[in-house]
């Protein structure tokens, strides 16, 4: 008779396919393995394909698998669809994705590390629920799955059960996020410890720094001093004449140029550099919101406030209880 432990265990289903990214697997599968060993086998975790096997990665390492066919009889919690240059084609395969649909169906949660949400929405799964993918690839999934909501920003996505992760470490924080569902922050915040990451990140942060999205923006690199000095400087008055001084242009050239190059004024960036910063102080620091505001550039907590409801739609304080470290 199996023990009281093996029969409350949850079952994690990762399912791969040829060319799957090896961190959209190990990372995640990582997670739920720490989980295991600081909790007493708290889940049962099986990696599966079609067919079953050694599958290629995107690495010279191989995956060892078992076969969909072979899972008629398991039980299972979570399925977990990873990511990779294969997965366009596995969401085209209708025979595996007539497979994931039905594993879905027994499932109590599903979920993507980035570009497995193709093999969601091929399976009709994200149908009218807000989705994420590495951001590269958020344009053409919205393409080929009109009725899926795609989302641009988020690291992770939990809409009602479906669950969906951008790039590649972003699959670690979800399944941080997974574990704290089912056992708790604090069980959540040991695992993130094991593995030195994040401190486990919100799902609400943005893939990628205000800066890192300017700089994707001006692909030439005209402003890459610039967002530099800015960041080590937001405790200063940021003013154009300054900032045109370090691009070595005239103000007014200036401002034409840099919106021209990044889509945004200036006077935006700066902001969303400084609302960056704050959040980052809100999230590892006990510093007083106050403390923080000035460190910041923002030089009140009135200022800091109106700045973040405009860029996270957020106060500080209900940013701090939600995404702050215990």
């Amino acid at each position: 008779m199996p023990s009281k432990n093996a029969i409350s265990r949850k079952t994690i289903l990762f399912v791969v396919f040829p060319q799957v990214k090896l961190l959209d697997i190990a990372g995640p599968l990582q997670v739920f393995s720490d989980a295991n060993e600081q909790l007493n086998d708290v889940y049962k975790v099986v990696v599966a394909s079609a067919g079953g096997g050694l599958v290629a990665s995107d690495t010279v390492l191989p995956i060892a698998t078992v076969g969909l066919e072979e899972l008629k009889d398991l039980a299972l919690d979570t399925l977990i669809i990873s990511g990779g240059s294969g997965a366009l084609a596995a969401s085209r395969d209708a025979e595996f994705v007539e497979c994931i649909e039905k594993l879905a169906q027994r499932s109590r949660r599903v979920g993507s590390v980035c570009t497995g949400a193709y093999v969601l929405a091929a399976a009709g799964l994200t149908d009218g629920r807000r989705v994420v993918t590495h951001w590269n690839d958020c344009a053409q999934l919205q393409s080929d799955f009109p009725e899926t909501l795609v989302e641009l920003d988020p690291i992770y996505v939990n809409d009602g059960g479906v669950w969906s992760s951008a790039g590649v470490t972003a699959g670690i924080d979800m399944s941080l996020a997974m574990l704290a569902e089912d056992c708790g922050k604090s069980a959540s915040l040991a695992v993130a410890r094991s593995l030195v990451t994040y401190m486990v990140r919100p799902g609400g942060q943005s893939q990628f720094s205000a800066i890192l999205s300017n700089q994707s923006k001006d692909n030439a690199g005209r402003f890459d001093v610039l967002h530099n000095w800015i960041e080590n400087n937001l405790f200063r008055q940021i003013t154009i004449e300054a900032m045109a001084e370090i691009a070595k242009m005239s103000p007014r050239n200036f401002s034409r140029v840099y919106k021209q190059h990044t889509g945004q004024s200036p006077s935006k960036a700066v902001e969303a550099i400084r609302v960056d910063a704050a959040r980052r102080l809100l999230e590892d620091s006990k510093l007083p919101v106050k403390t923080i505001a000035a460190k910041t550039g923002f030089g009140d907590e009135e200022r800091m406030r109106r700045a973040m409801h405009r860029n996270v739609q957020v106060s500080p304080s209900a940013y701090r209880e939600r995404f702050g470290s215990s």
